[in-house]
């Protein structure tokens, strides 16, 4: 078979058949750019043929650039006058290809021009518009980021800016702005490894190595942190939030996160004054944020301050009505403030909630001494020191009991009568199922030191 020489460049009619074909094939799948690279040998191979003009115009199109498509139609008119005017799919896409074009045209130049005097909402109306008409266009995705972001709307930036990452070859500047973006919201694993997508197009650029660096110090600073709470390991990770905080002083987000960790650390390691500090001073950042709102609520109930810890966590519930650990820590916290308001067994020792089995032991013998019965004279005196000294032995003995005092920090007095459901020691909360004091004052305690 005898293949005919068409064009300037002598392409022949398989090969310009060829780069049509694999045209359409790459712009169905997205690659605009490979695609439009077959289109213009197709135009070089034959300049005659006004069905490459108009493919390639097509995809000009669908990257946005009205400019470069609107002579590409016109020319395909030229060669084929006729071309407008029969009815057919392929001349009825024509029309509105030419239509699109101009109206893409017109709506571009309004667009610039409003981001040029700096009013970006009607700038993303417009490109609204252009993008709908012209989805792989990345110049007008990337223009619309821009103002969303002068906007403060991160969030639909990086909508736009992601897929821009695949309408370019090479747009390492859109991983980066994404890297940034993402950055900013805290999102520390996204922005590494868009940083990361940047490095792979070129190992050596400057800007994406020193966002790596950074992000990189960053996330593992902060990973370690939440790996030390895992383990328990409180006070390390409060050290590694405070080298969080230095090492991203300027981004709000990451001081409200570590401040947060650390009023939560704080409380587990049972330092009730140092977390209420740290605690109410997150809350001023984030006043919205139940987890620190929760966690000031245990510092006061380990200061033994139960009202404000019903007030944190019914502010907490107003935010998440839903949340079952707010709703389980108001009812602790509303049981613990109506229960310090009978007998509050930590207080009657004098001891922190926080305290071990032997500082409560020496801190009930010096109470009992101090308050037996034996020591006093008069009537009244020796009854208020029975009422004390009952009240003594009986913190005693929830507290050295694993068991009781579980049931005391959960809101409930084992040794009330009301609390077990009609059980319970008796009317006055002795302990020891008998009165010592009922026996016309026989009483005599020996205590060991």
């Amino acid at each position: 078979t005898t293949c005919f020489v068409s064009g300037v460049l002598g392409a022949t009619h398989v090969e310009i058949e060829q780069h049509l074909e694999m045209g359409r094939k790459l712009l169905a799948a997205g690659q605009l750019a490979e695609a439009l690279s077959h289109y213009h040998s197709a135009v070089e191979g034959d300049s005659k043929n006004y069905l490459t003009y108009y493919k390639r115009a097509a995809v000009f199109l669908a990257m946005g650039k009205s400019k470069s498509a609107l002579p590409d139609l016109t020319r395909a008119i030229q060669l084929k006058p006729d071309f407008l005017l029969q009815r057919s799919p392929d001349q009825d896409e024509a029309r509105n290809q030419l239509m699109r074009a101009n109206e893409l045209e017109e709506l571009q130049e309004e667009a610039h021009a409003a981001h040029h005097r700096g009013d970006y909402s009607t700038t993303i109306t417009v490109l609204d518009r252009v993008v709908e008409l012209s989805p792989w266009d990345p110049e007008s995705r990337e223009l619309r980021a821009e103002c969303y972001i002068r906007l403060g709307d991160p969030r639909k930036a990086i909508q736009d800016l992601t897929p821009t990452t695949r309408l370019r070859n090479d747009n390492r500047g859109a991983f980066l702005k994404l890297s940034t973006l993402h950055y900013d919201l805290g999102e520390h694993q996204e922005s590494l490894g868009h940083v990361r997508e940047c490095l792979k197009l070129d190992q050596d650029d400057k800007e994406c190595l020193s966002r790596y660096k950074q992000v990189k110090k960053l996330s593992k600073q902060l990973d370690s942190a939440e790996e030390h709470i895992q383990e328990e390991r409180y006070q390390d990770a409060i050290d590694k939030y405070e080298s969080v905080m230095r090492t991203e002083p300027n981004v709000l987000y990451y001081t409200n996160k570590a401040k947060e960790r650390i009023c939560f650390c704080l409380v587990k390691n049972k330092m009730p004054a140092m977390a209420i500090d740290i605690c109410s001073e997150a809350h001023q950042r984030d006043p919205r944020n139940i987890n620190i709102l929760r966690d000031r609520a245990e510092a006061f109930i380990l200061n033994q301050d139960y009202e404000k810890a019903v007030e944190d966590y019914q502010e907490a519930r107003e935010f998440d009505k839903e949340n079952n650990e707010i709703r389980e820590g108001l009812e602790r916290a509303q049981k613990l403030l109506k229960l310090s308001r009978k007998r509050d067994y930590y207080k009657i020792l004098g001891v922190n909630r926080s305290a071990n089995k032997q500082e409560i032991i020496k801190a009930y013998r010096k109470l009992a001494q101090q308050w037996h019965p034996d020591n006093f004279r008069e009537e009244s005196e020796k009854k208020e020191a029975e009422k004390r000294f009952i009240d003594i032995a009986s913190a005693k003995e929830v507290l050295t009991d694993p068991e009781m005092r579980q049931k005391f920090d959960s809101g409930e007095d084992p040794l009330d009568p009301e609390s077990q459901q009609g059980g319970g020691q008796g009317g006055q909360g002795w302990p020891f199922h008998f009165n010592p004091f009922e026996s016309g004052g026989n009483y005599h305690f020996k205590f060991h030191h």
